[in-house]
């Protein structure tokens, strides 16, 4: 099996590769580390969001299930609710990797 290739580096911002640099150098890693392990933590972080968000949505439908049988439309409170909880989802906030 051929060996992997070196990630390509080239950053068409000479003040982003320059703090990108710095960062590394003061994590003590090289680069390419420096940048996989912050595009992983954003990863994960976007990972637990998702899975938060899903479980509150998991507890509101189960309350919803638990109601009478015949309460088929969901109040105001609880649409209102629902249509909070997905824009909070919705937004996301701009990933930087230094």
């Amino acid at each position: 099996m051929p060996e992997p290739k070196a990630m390509s580096l080239r950053f068409p911002d000479p003040e982003q590769r320059r703090a990108i640099e710095a960062a590394a150098r003061e994590a003590g890693v090289s680069m390419q580390e420096y940048i996989l392990s912050a595009a992983y933590e954003r990863a994960t972080a976007i990972e637990a969001k998702f899975l938060q968000a899903f479980q509150d949505s998991m507890s509101r439908s189960g309350d919803a299930f638990a109601e009478e049988p015949a309460v088929c439309d969901p109040s105001p409170e609880w649409r209102s609710a629902e249509e909070s909880a997905r824009s909070s989802v919705e937004r996301t906030e701009p990933g930087r990797a230094a």
